[in-house]
This record gives C-alpha cells, structure tokens and sequence, in this order.
C-alpha cells in the first residue's frame, strides 16, 4: 500500500503583499479587496532572485529523510502545473539531480492534471514501487513552481499564486500516511483560457463546487470512510471563501480543514497538499490511525482527492 515516507516544505524569503501583487498584475482596487475581504489572501511567498532548480532544491534539501538514502531513490517525479517550466534546452529538474546526487534516479514530470498533479504523482510513484525488487526502494516527488507568467500568477477573481514548494519521500509501503484510495474527475468542457473567456469562467465558477464534492465523495466512498469518520481535510490553497461553502454543503466543521496556509502563502501550484501535511502534523492535528483526506482542482479542469491513513 502506497505510503508517503517523510514530507518537506521550503517558503521562499519574499511574502508579497496582495495590494503590491495587484498592481503589478493591473488588477483594480474592486479586485484586489475581493481578493483581500472575500477569498481570505493576504500574501504569496516568492523568489524573485532564484530560478525552479532552486526553487525545486529547497524543498528537497529540507527533506531530512532523504539524507543518507539517496541510493534507494529509484524516481524522482517533478508535479507540475505548467506545461512549460523552462526554455529548451534547459532542463531544471535534471540539474537538480545532480546538486542532490541522484543521477541514477529515472527523472520525469508528471503533467496535464494542472494543481491537481500531486496526487498523480503519489499513484504513479507508488505503481512504480510496487513494480520494484527492492521493498526499500523509495520515489522523491517535488512539488513548486515559478510565476514567470501573468496565467501563472493569477486565476481570476479566485486565487494568486505563490511559489512555495514541497518535497515528499514515497514508498510501496509504509506504517504511516498510506493511500487507501484515489479519484479523479477530468472535465475537459472546462478547458480553456478563463482570462479571456467569461463564459467559461462562470461555467466552471458554476460547476466546481459539485465538482469538487463529487470527487471527495468518490475517494470517501473507495476507502470505506464518510464525513464524520475522517479526521481532517486538506485542501488547496485556491482561497477560504469556496472551502467554507463546500464544507457547510457536507457538514464538514471548519476545525478540521487546514486553511491557514491560504493567507500566509498563496497558492503554490501543486504544493498546496504537501504544505498542508506538513502543518497538519508539526502542529498535532493528525494521530496514529487517523483517517484524512486531502484535494485538489486543477484547470483544464482536474479534479481528485485522496483518503490516507496516518
């Protein structure tokens, strides 16, 4: 059973105000207070003097798990948003492979899911390992990426995006935070540049709510557990106001979602479930044996959730 190891975050220097974030985005002062007194966003964490590798190299040198093993990690897999990270031919995720000494290791991206592509790369890193020889055999999955462009930066009047990042050790099996069950939703009638498409944009404003419920009942449903059964929510960091609504439609309490992160960072792309372990459990809220379940939405759109079990 899949089972995620360790898990490391890294915040970069700069927290950007929203107000100095709308200027340089041209939004007006109506959108920035949506942003501030509606969605709940303070600030985004960003680098403005490093580039992904350094970005990507944070998260993972903070995994203190890592140190000592890089010989067990058969894959690294880098989660991403963004079709394009980088101009060709420079190619940030196997430069980081050797500042960390993992050359061996098989490097790919995991793509197409947009924000929701963290927990594809949970499933399909923990496929591989099961495929493995090696019961000691271990997969690195990092997760953050850059707001080199304006559509990185911004979906509108829903979220602004930051670049904190995350790294995460998985196994093929494991005595705490295994993967009890995976859904995902692919909903391509949503696809499409929202920023110059109204329509669409209402469309998917529309449908996401269902969406999103939808795709946690499927996970819930897969794994044998129901609302009041699990103990916490993780959620992306897209904004407070739209986790606050679908929580009062299944009678979720807000105690047991993890929205503190969506002031203080952003939405940091495909992170946002690892930023959120990473505080559930520094700060206590997750026990041995708790059942919890994190999600996730993706443009294109994408949505999918998990059910784990600390």
């Amino acid at each position: 059973m899949t089972a995620l190891e360790a898990v490391a975050v890294h915040l970069p220097p700069v927290a950007r105000p929203i107000e100095k974030l709308g200027e340089e985005l041209g939004l007006s002062d109506r959108q920035v207070k949506l942003f501030r007194r509606f969605h709940g966003l303070d600030q985004v964490r960003l680098d403005p003097d490093g580039d992904l590798t350094d970005l990507l190299e944070g998260a993972a040198t903070a995994l203190t798990a890592l140190r000592g093993r890089e010989h067990r990690v058969r894959y690294v897999l880098h989660a991403r948003s963004m079709p394009i990270a980088a101009p060709y031919p420079h190619n940030p995720l196997h430069e980081l492979l050797g500042r960390l000494g993992l050359e061996h290791a098989r490097a790919f991206t995991v793509t197409h899911h947009a924000c929701a592509g963290s927990l594809l790369a949970i499933d399909v890193a923990g496929r591989l390992l099961a495929a493995e020889p090696d019961p000691e055999a271990l997969a690195l999955i990092l997760a953050g990426e850059k707001t080199f462009t304006r559509d990185a930066r911004l979906v509108p009047e829903t979220a602004l995006f930051g670049e904190g990042a995350a790294a995460c050790l998985v196994r093929a099996e494991g005595e705490r935070d295994r993967v009890l069950s995976y859904a995902v939703d692919l909903r391509g009638e949503f696809d499409g540049r929202l920023a110059e498409d109204p329509d669409l944009l209402a469309r998917y404003q529309r449908g996401y709510p269902d969406a999103v419920v939808g795709v946690m009942q499927a996970a819930l449903d897969e794994a044998g557990e129901t609302w009041d059964s699990i103990r916490l929510l993780l959620p992306h960091n897209v904004n407070q106001v739209s986790w606050k609504r679908i929580c009062r439609t299944v009678g979720l309490p807000l105690d047991r979602v993890v929205l503190e992160n969506v002031p203080a960072v952003g939405h940091s792309f495909t992170a946002d479930v690892f930023l959120n372990h990473r505080t559930a459990t520094t700060r206590g809220l997750l026990h041995p044996g708790d059942r919890y379940l994190v999600a996730a939405a993706g443009l294109g759109a994408t949505f999918a959730a998990m059910v784990l079990q600390h």
